[in-house]
């Protein structure tokens, strides 16, 4: 390994008898926003659990299907982001992952392409 290079976090997961590494690459920030997700049928109300620059964990009231593209908007606090304004981010991505909770069903999503927009 390249001592000068940085570690990134790995954590093994199990499916089935095959292990697999799965490799994060951005920090997650646990952010809770209210945001509705559009699909090519349908417009929901969620909520996001964590933001990463390469993702979005939401709550949703649905089981939303493994690959659905999906486009959202994020206001982002600008105290969070150490801005003078909050700042509208507006995403395309697809769900990688969906299941049941507690609270409804935690889809996870990648965000795919971002634009900020003046609101």
């Amino acid at each position: 390994m390249n001592p000068l290079a940085p570690e990134l976090p790995v954590s093994p997961t199990g499916i089935g008898s095959a292990a697999r590494q799965e490799v994060r690459c951005a920090v997650r920030f646990p952010l809770s926003l209210p945001v509705v997700l559009s699909t090519d049928e349908e417009e929901f109300s969620a909520a996001t659990v964590n933001v990463s620059a390469s993702g979005v964990l939401f709550i949703t009231d649905r089981k939303v299907s493994t690959g659905t593209l999906i486009g959202f908007s994020l206001r982002m606090p600008g105290e969070i982001l150490g801005t003078p304004r909050d700042v509208l981010v507006r995403c395309r991505g697809r769900v990688v992952r969906c299941y049941p909770s507690q609270n409804g069903h935690h889809t996870a999503a990648t965000i795919d392409e971002y634009r900020f927009s003046d609101q």
